[in-house]
């Protein structure tokens, strides 16, 4: 019978840590409300990883890998993705090794930092369901590795941890963000890594953090680390994105055909009935 649960009972933290410790083999199946993971495991070690939204593989191929950890450029890319459609990563990378485009270790590393990034999604993830089924393996011509699970776990558990505390920061991605009004301050002299000016590309009362995170292919940790720093160094406030629904959207609907201020009223009114009782 396969292990099975809630996340809201059984942490992903305590999930590797009983795979680790049992040097289990098998899939773990995850999945929440707005993605899922399928990670496979070779007596206790990670072998294979992918989001549910990749299932057709396309993401997770070796050569997109590649090039998002910049080890092949995009001509490259483009070449692979019309002249080696029909092999497996297994025989592409083969094939890439023997051509001098990319070394044994570029590939490998390449996969390790694409699992580990599910990896962490997953620790952030704390509504859903789990199920671990055994007799399963890493799909055929997938490359498998062999992670050791314990310095993921003891990152993990501080990755929770900061999680907690970027979300009370930033409590939904579906806010926007505006530069703050702070004279003197030339935003060209601020010392900022790529990813943080590649955010600040993208600030726009019209573009709400979830869209800034999708366009520049960033996870949700990884975007709210950014906006707290912004939000840190008062560069960027939070505001409502524009076209979002307000609280009075939500009343209309509610009640059509009534006035905004006999919607208020009627409110109050609903509010005092409930304290009364």
């Amino acid at each position: 019978m396969a292990l099975q649960g809630n996340l809201q009972d059984f942490s992903t933290t305590q999930l590797l840590n009983l795979v680790n410790l049992a040097s289990k083999s098998g899939a773990l199946l995850v999945d929440v409300p707005s993605e899922g993971a399928r990670l496979i495991f070779r007596q206790g070690k990670l072998a294979y990883a992918q989001l549910a939204s990749d299932a057709d593989g396309a993401q997770s191929s070796l050569p997109e890998v590649l090039h998002r950890s910049e080890k092949i450029n995009d001509a490259q890319l483009a070449t692979l993705r019309t002249r080696a459609g029909s092999m497996n990563d297994k025989e592409l990378g083969l094939l890439l090794i023997n051509s001098g485009y990319v070394t044994r270790s570029d590939i490998l590393e390449s996969l390790q930092d694409y699992y580990v990034g599910i990896i962490q999604q997953l620790f952030t993830w704390v509504e859903g369901h789990f199920k671990f089924e055994t007799h399963q393996d890493v799909p055929e011509g997938k490359i498998p590795l062999r992670i050791p699970l314990e310095n993921l776990i003891i990152e993990g558990a501080r990755q929770v941890s900061e999680w907690e505390q970027l979300n009370l920061e930033v409590p939904t991605l579906d806010m926007a963000l505006a530069f703050t009004d702070r004279p003197g301050v030339n935003l060209k002299k601020v010392n900022l890594n790529v990813e943080e000016w590649r955010v600040v590309s993208y600030i726009n009362p019209k573009n709400s953090i979830r869209q800034i995170a999708k366009a520049s292919k960033m996870n949700d940790l990884e975007i709210r680390r950014i906006v707290y720093g912004l939000l840190q160094a008062g560069l960027v406030k939070l505001v409502r994105a524009e076209g979002a629904p307000t609280q009075l959207d939500g009343l209309k609907a509610a009640f059509p055909g009534m006035e905004a201020q006999e919607q208020k009223n009627l409110i109050t009114r609903l509010m005092d009935r409930i304290r009364s009782i």
